[in-house]
């Protein structure tokens, strides 16, 4: 190459070093303008992050049971799902948000939903304190003392909870406690939805 051309190529390497920026700065101002958009017509979900297990079958696992409450395994969650819909609610006792939400668990549970809760990476003490403090609104209970389970689900935090449907697939997916709009306005649907 030509001291010309090798000027011409250095050249170009930095005015596109340059425009780099603007081209970040775009992007992050196209992604801003759609989530205010979204925001605008009520279609914006902070919860939404994307779950890459949406729409799959549940992961394969055996877990054992906290204290004197009997594990489950994969196969257990799916033969339940096949009768009806389950929430499936990943907590631990060391969550503050994973108490918020108990209450409105426990509300569910009394409209007939069935959910079915997995400890994340939690002394199995610590959990059956837990459960006696702020109630049990699962139907069976699981301990992920080793995260493999919360891992193989796609899991940021807890708690997050999962609707499985009658197929063993993930049908919703919630980041964060279940507060009563989001039951009304998720849950529940996504419920009715897994079931036909």
């Amino acid at each position: 190459m030509s001291a010309t051309g090798a000027y011409a190529a250095a050249v170009l390497r930095r005015r596109l070093l340059m425009l780099a920026p603007l081209g970040v700065a775009v992007a992050g101002g196209a992604a801003f303008w759609t989530m205010l958009n979204r925001m605008q017509v009520g279609k914006f979900d902070p919860h939404d992050i994307g779950n890459p297990m949406l729409g799959k079958p549940i992961p394969d696992f055996d877990l054992p049971g906290v204290g004197s409450l009997a594990g489950f395994s994969s196969a257990d969650l799916r033969a339940a799902a096949a009768r009806q819909p389950v929430v499936l609610n990943f907590f631990a006792s060391y969550c503050i948000p994973c108490a918020e939400e108990a209450e409105m668990l426990d509300a569910l549970k009394q409209q007939g939903v069935q959910i079915w809760g997995i400890a994340w990476e939690d002394d199995p003490a610590k959990t059956a304190d837990f459960l006696s403090r702020y109630g049990n609104p699962f139907t069976r209970v699981a301990s992920d003392r080793r995260g493999t389970t919360f891992i193989n689900f796609g899991l940021y935090g807890v708690p997050e909870s999962f609707v499985i449907g009658s197929t063993g697939h993930i049908a919703w997916h919630l980041a964060g406690p279940i507060s009563p709009e989001i039951a009304e306005k998720g849950l529940l649907p996504a419920l009715r939805r897994a079931s036909s």
